[in-house]
């Protein structure tokens, strides 16, 4: 089945590459570079911290070669290109050949405001899935993103995308308030769109965000997910996660937080620990991983990362419990990318 969530030559070298760090001995090691090229957005979604930063640093960019350096310096195998809208930087399409050219799969997170304009200018390349925001059904969306007719935008160009041959996922994030019901209702909307995927997360609380008051606690975020994907009988949704983390979402597993295994970088540099919190920053990889107090994080160790169960920390967690024996290896090692 080629439009699997995750395609098999990607979980291949996915696997292949964690064999490779455990030969080697390696404890510590990425599975997804998250890569902001900018901070800039043309949408100001209600729980979103990142555009609040400061104006000069918001009219900043990443230069290609910097996105192709940090590729090479980190090594991951997936590169998650986010920000802001990364369809705004105007140069977003040589900078996806370039990470193709390193042999690199590429999510490029987007809210599809823009995606129409460069469909047929991104390359049509199993390398290449284009995520795309959809945060519910109509009602939701527009009112997360805080503007009308963005769902609708969003749900033509994967329509569009689709009928030209893109790879296109759903990235999902579930806030205070969605019920099972809307939950389910929206993931069977999304079947009839063909999209290859699903990636389903419960929204953290940036410190930034202009809305404080709609984001799942643990337990809730635990309570929810196992409701929710008791009904995903049969195949019913494509998700995008590996099964362990899935099972861990539903608090059938208790895993420490992995915060290397998505290293982020943007033109602040590479961002301790990870994406979601700000401690920080490094000037080069090897920097982040020698002087972040990698202990110092995960729910049962910081204040600030005690309702958290985002992949980017507790998905390398899973895939590399999944990968300690070669049964599951290819089964498992699916990278979940937002």
């Amino acid at each position: 089945k080629e439009n699997m969530p995750i395609p098999l030559k990607q979980a291949i070298k996915v696997g292949a590459y964690i064999m490779r760090q455990k030969l080697k001995g390696r404890e510590q090691y990425p599975l997804v570079l998250m890569l902001e090229p900018l901070f800039r957005c043309n949408l100001e979604c209600i729980g979103c911290g990142k555009i609040q930063k400061p104006n000069e640093i918001l009219n900043q960019n990443l230069t290609p070669n910097q996105c192709f350096e940090a590729a090479n310096e980190c090594g991951a195998p997936v590169v998650s290109i986010a920000g802001g809208e990364p369809l705004m930087h105007p140069q977003i399409v040589e900078i996806v050949e370039g990470l193709i050219k390193q042999k690199r799969y590429i999510y490029l997170c987007t809210n599809a405001i823009l995606l129409k304009n460069y469909l047929g200018k991104l390359p049509i390349s199993p390398f290449l899935t284009l995520s795309i925001h959809l945060d519910g059904l109509e009602k939701d969306h527009d009112r997360i993103v805080d503007k009308k007719g963005v769902f609708k935008i969003a749900v033509d160009a994967v329509r569009e995308s689709k009928a030209m041959g893109y790879r296109v996922t759903s990235a999902t994030t579930f806030f205070e308030g969605t019920s099972v019901e809307q939950a389910e209702k929206f993931l069977d909307f999304l079947n009839p769109l063909g999209i290859d995927g699903v990636t389903l997360s419960s929204a953290f609380r940036y410190p930034d965000a202009p809305d404080q008051e709609h984001f799942f606690g643990r337990k809730r975020t635990q309570e929810f997910f196992k409701e929710l994907l008791e009904k995903n009988e049969k195949g019913r949704w494509d998700i995008s996660h590996s099964p362990l983390y899935l099972e861990f979402l539903q608090g059938r597993r208790d895993y420490e937080c992995t915060p290397w295994g998505n290293p982020n970088y943007s033109v602040l540099g590479w961002q301790k620990p990870c994406y979601l919190l700000d401690d920080g920053y490094a000037e080069s990889f090897e920097e982040l991983m020698d002087t972040t107090n990698w202990d110092g994080y995960g729910h049962k160790n910081n204040s600030k990362c005690a309702d958290c169960t985002a992949h980017c920390g507790y998905e390398a967690t899973a895939v590399k419990d999944a990968t300690a024996s070669l049964k599951n290896m290819l089964v498992s090692a699916r990278v979940a990318i937002h």
